[in-house]
């Protein structure tokens, strides 16, 4: 049996900004609805189900597998929406972007402050 990362929630203060927000600055379509979740589908067929939690949201990580013309493109959408962004996790390289593993990465905040990231080489491919 093959194990495949089929969806995770996303908490959110409000969850159909904060699935128009990542939908908006990855290029990809309109979340839809399912139930009471706002989803948005991946390219690996894994989705993101937000959903609206009252209170303190634990910040999360989400990292985004893209090719070189998507990272432009995201990076371009970041930039222009004045939205902060890091070279780094630890948001200790800020203004930068990271170049680990032959490809380009950046992380940036959405809107309930979880960290996400957009790389173009998988940490998976690097050597040990």
């Amino acid at each position: 049996m093959s194990v495949e990362l089929n969806h995770t929630i996303v908490w959110s203060s409000d969850k159909n900004h904060s699935a128009r927000f990542v939908a908006d600055i990855l290029g990809l379509p309109e979340p839809g609805s399912f139930g009471r979740f706002r989803v948005l589908e991946l390219a690996n067929g894994a989705s993101l189900d937000f959903a609206d939690r009252e209170g303190p949201i634990a910040r999360q990580h989400y990292a985004f597998l893209v090719s070189d013309e998507e990272f432009d493109a995201i990076f371009a959408r970041i930039k222009e929406k004045g939205i902060r962004f890091w070279a780094d996790p630890g948001q200790e390289q800020p203004g930068q972007i990271n170049h680990r593993f032959g490809g380009r990465g950046v992380y940036f905040e959405g809107p309930d402050g979880h960290n996400l990231e957009a790389l173009t080489a998988p940490y998976s491919e690097a050597e040990a």
